[in-house]
């Protein structure tokens, strides 16, 4: 913990809840069970963020064969891991062990393959990935992946009694494990007591959703049960978000600058055009993606 018993932020005037979404059972890799909360639907209206895959099960049968071989271009990944271990290995010869508590930053650029496969082989497995585009100009950049372990990611808890763990953005002053210039992405896990509020500002023009993932939340009236994203409604004259917990409760609260560009995404490629597409799959083929 690096800072306890801050204060909350002050919100004047808190966004309130646009629609609220409820994740679609589906699975990737080599049979993996998960829920897609952030779909290729959504990509637009939440630019920068791609997709957000929630996976949690104590049945290994769910997820132990992982994520094999497979490659990536033109975004990042943040697996963030609640419980559970994941070995991952790249291209490039990288490999590391991800734990309860941590977080995998990677940079697929201009191209990686890579395999994601869990240790265990009983025992709960709970996490999450996030996809955050890269805007044109850094799409075929070098790749790059930093594994930050629980005990290097900032927390702090509020007055009030919130934990929040910041793993990219900033939040009461704290500054997160990660930072990106081109899309600011604030990236928090909150655990709130019950009847706490939290409170976070967020410019106006940012895209925010939030996933609660344990018990039950209240935004202006609105309530969100666990399992569920709330996107929230992108108002001039807004100053950030006020969440109140009913129950006692975790989330992921997520914003960032969108790009204002084209998005087409085809499997693991996420470019600007259909060409850069059709090139990413003949690199594929030709030996050329790394």
């Amino acid at each position: 913990m690096e800072n306890i018993g801050l204060a909350l932020e002050s919100v004047r005037r808190s966004r309130t809840i646009e629609r609220i979404v409820a994740g679609q059972a589906t699975s990737d890799g080599a049979g993996v069970k998960l829920t897609r909360v952030l779909n290729q639907s959504l990509q637009h209206r939440l630019d920068p963020f791609l997709m957000l895959d929630a996976f949690g099960s104590d049945d290994p049968g769910d997820y132990i064969a992982g994520f094999p071989d497979h490659p990536h271009r033109g975004f990042e990944t943040i697996t963030y891991m609640i419980s559970g271990k994941m070995r991952h290995r790249d291209s490039a010869g990288h490999e590391g062990l991800l734990e309860s508590g941590g977080v995998q930053w990677m940079t697929a650029g201009r191209g990686v393959i890579h395999s994601e496969i869990p240790e265990q082989e009983k025992g709960v497995m709970e996490g999450f990935q996030l996809w955050l585009n890269l805007p044109s100009q850094d799409k075929m950049a070098p790749p790059w992946y930093r594994d930050f372990s629980a005990a290097d990611l900032p927390r702090f808890v509020t007055q009030e009694g919130a934990v929040v763990t910041v793993i990219a953005g900033e939040s009461h002053g704290v500054t997160g494990a990660v930072t990106r210039e081109s899309t600011n992405p604030l990236y928090l896990d909150l655990q709130l007591p019950e009847g706490t509020h939290f409170k976070q500002q967020l410019p106006a023009d940012y895209n925010a959703f939030l996933y609660a993932y344990r018990g039950t939340l209240e935004i202006v009236g609105t309530q969100v049960s666990a399992q569920h994203m709330a996107i929230l409604e992108n108002s001039p004259g807004t100053d950030g978000v006020d969440i109140k917990a009913l129950t006692s409760a975790r989330l992921l609260l997520i914003a960032g600058r969108p790009l204002h560009e084209p998005i087409v995404q085809y499997g693991p490629f996420v470019m600007n055009t259909r060409e850069e597409i059709y090139q990413a799959f003949e690199d594929m083929k030709e030996g050329r993606l790394v």
